[in-house]
């Protein structure tokens, strides 16, 4: 097996540390592992450098996934990369949405024993990556909310058996009563699917299915099929929002009449400020935005 490089987050905690000691003493059986603790772009980047041809394990969540692929991508060399994942974040929603355990001995038995595949990203129009996915409006709110919330719960419980990923599912209940509307002019590949006269609740354009540790945002995304799969909800009345924010939960929500349930390869949208989380940053405020999808643009060890 190919030598590995693990990056991980300098700021793991213990609990963190004792877990992830047993899953690098499995994989060093196998293969020779160096790790390296990062705490800043400067240092990853330098780790990325020393990296060679050496297959590249994130021990860490979605954040620490998104710096790798981001960093690589603006090195030019994601396309010639091979990446794994050790699960160490709270959320791990990239891990639930392409079934990558949550046990770090046994994401480690699939580093050793599964296949190399070749996965999607949605890039932006200044040429920012998107890993997981990205959402406007309430979704964008929820998950500031959520990420209060998110740190509150994970002092409840001990390492991963805490209710922090509780944080997006009461962020988004927490929103739907003073949703943040928006009128905006959303196209699918070059279609128009909603325009200015009909207020929109959030949209989400996903790569992965799930956000905010496991709400399956966009139940039916595949970072493998080549296409990007685009929600907008347009359930602004108070009745609709409560069972908007009820099916939202159960992975329903696109059963929904006034729920759009769409696909393709590029995403635009514009019109009154609004607010974004990607891969679960929050940025803007924003008058228009465009994402597309890069087909087969990096490899990842997956199940």
């Amino acid at each position: 097996m190919d030598p590995l490089l693990v990056i991980k987050n300098a700021d793991a905690g213990t609990a963190d540390e004792e877990t992830l000691g047993r899953a690098l003493s499995l994989l060093r059986e196998h293969t020779s592992v160096e790790v390296q603790e990062t705490a800043n772009p400067g240092e990853l980047d330098g780790a990325l450098t020393r990296a060679g041809s050496r297959r590249i394990v994130v021990a860490g969540g979605d954040g620490s996934l998104h710096a790798v692929v981001s960093a690589l991508h603006r090195r030019n060399d994601l396309a010639g990369a091979v990446l794994a994942l050790l699960p160490l974040g709270t959320g791990n929603d990239f891990a639930r949405g392409n079934g990558i355990p949550l046990d770090l001995e046994d994401a480690a038995r699939v580093i050793l024993d599964g296949d190399v595949r070749p996965l999607d990203l949605i890039l932006d129009e200044v040429g920012e990556v998107v890993v997981n996915s990205v959402h406007a409006g309430a979704g964008a709110q929820a998950s500031r909310r959520g990420a209060r919330w998110k740190g509150r719960l994970h002092q409840v419980g001990v390492g991963k058996v805490n209710l922090g990923k509780l944080g997006y599912p009461i962020g988004a209940a927490l929103s739907s009563f003073r949703p943040p509307y928006v009128r905006l002019r959303i196209e699918v590949d070059g279609e128009l699917v909603c325009d200015y006269d009909q207020p929109v609740l959030m949209v989400a354009v996903g790569n992965g299915s799930r956000v905010g540790g496991g709400t399956p945002l966009v139940p039916d995304a595949d970072a493998e099929d080549g296409l990007l799969d685009v929600m907008i909800s347009l359930a602004t009345g108070p009745v609709a929002r409560f069972g908007y924010v009820a099916q939202l939960l159960r992975g329903k929500h696109t059963e929904r009449t006034d729920v759009l349930d769409l696909r393709g390869k590029q995403v635009s949208i514009s019109g009154e400020q609004f607010y974004c989380a990607a891969d679960g940053e929050i940025y803007g405020p924003e008058r228009s935005r465009t994402w597309r999808l890069e087909p087969a643009a990096y490899r990842m060890v997956l199940p």
